[in-house]
């Protein structure tokens, strides 16, 4: 078999496998789509101009849903609160906490005109290493490991969203007074 005859070959055997997983409805495991009742969505938050707020802000567009601002007639995504808690894995010699694991912790709540409110929470656990003699480096580094996790419990939030979608009908029965 000559070049051409396997770059031909080669394109066919792609060009079917993709026409096969399309055909099946595979979709990358980042496409998760908000519904349709959330495709308009006013965002409240705790704290407007927090970290966690812009982040939302920013996923929420990326994922095409428009954001309004609050009204009784449109679906409210509202972030509640966002809690950062750490605790020793191991310790130094001289007790010195050497490894620590920071759980960040974001509550929320959507309600849904006319259908009810739902209350969730997503968490995000980390491990980090902690140095005394380079303390400056370290908080950087705490800085940008509750950044990315930040980004994590905002992506699981879109997640639980899309989620929403599947049962959206049984949202009546766990929603919670406010």
């Amino acid at each position: 078999m000559n070049f051409t005859g396997t770059f031909r070959f080669r394109i066919v055997v792609i060009s079917l496998l993709a026409m096969l997983l399309s055909a099946c409805g595979f979709h990358l495991r980042s496409d998760y789509s908000v519904p349709e009742q959330l495709n308009t969505l006013s965002l409240s938050s705790y704290d407007q101009y927090s970290t966690l707020t812009r982040m939302m802000q920013s996923q929420l567009r990326m994922n095409e849903v428009k954001l309004v601002e609050p009204s009784s007639s449109v679906p409210n995504l509202k972030l509640l609160s966002e809690t950062e808690s750490s605790r020793t894995l191991s310790i130094y010699q001289n007790t010195r906490a050497a490894e620590l694991s920071i759980t960040l912790t974001v509550a929320y709540q959507v309600t849904i005109p006319d259908i009810g409110t739902k209350r969730l929470t997503t968490s995000v656990t980390r491990s980090y290493l902690d140095n005394p003699l380079t303390a400056l480096a370290k908080s950087v580094e705490k800085a940008m490991i509750l950044d990315e996790m930040r980004r994590l419990c905002v992506s699981q939030i879109i997640r639980q969203l899309a989620r929403l979608k599947t049962n959206f009908d049984d949202i009546d029965d766990q929603s919670q007074p406010e």
